[in-house]
């Protein structure tokens, strides 16, 4: 990745991409601080041929009582290889104590 400097040169983005473990670590902090809803878990990543990540992220949404009641949804979830989120939609939303037929 290039950028321009400050003082008009440009320069090569000299980051290492993240490994999976840090991926995952950013894409649950950048999708909390968006949604204002707690990112629980990650369900799937995986990482694309040509760079940058798609990782299944859920969120909780509705918190209820009990907490089998709450409502959580998932959110696929697509980074760059430092970990920056370039986009996110929701998948599904489902109670917490429903079991997924798929």
């Amino acid at each position: 990745m290039t950028d321009t400097s400050e003082n008009g040169t440009e320069r090569t983005d000299q980051r290492q991409p993240l490994h999976a473990a840090g991926v995952i670590r950013a894409a649950k902090e950048q999708l909390t601080e968006l949604l204002s809803q707690p990112a629980e878990a990650v369900s799937a990543c995986e990482r694309h041929e040509n760079g940058g990540w798609r990782l299944s992220v859920e969120v909780l949404e509705l918190p209820r009582v009990p907490d089998t009641m709450s409502l959580l949804a998932s959110y696929e979830v697509e980074v760059d290889d430092h970990g920056a989120l370039i986009g996110y939609r929701r998948t599904r939303r489902y109670e917490r104590g429903r079991v997924d037929r798929r």
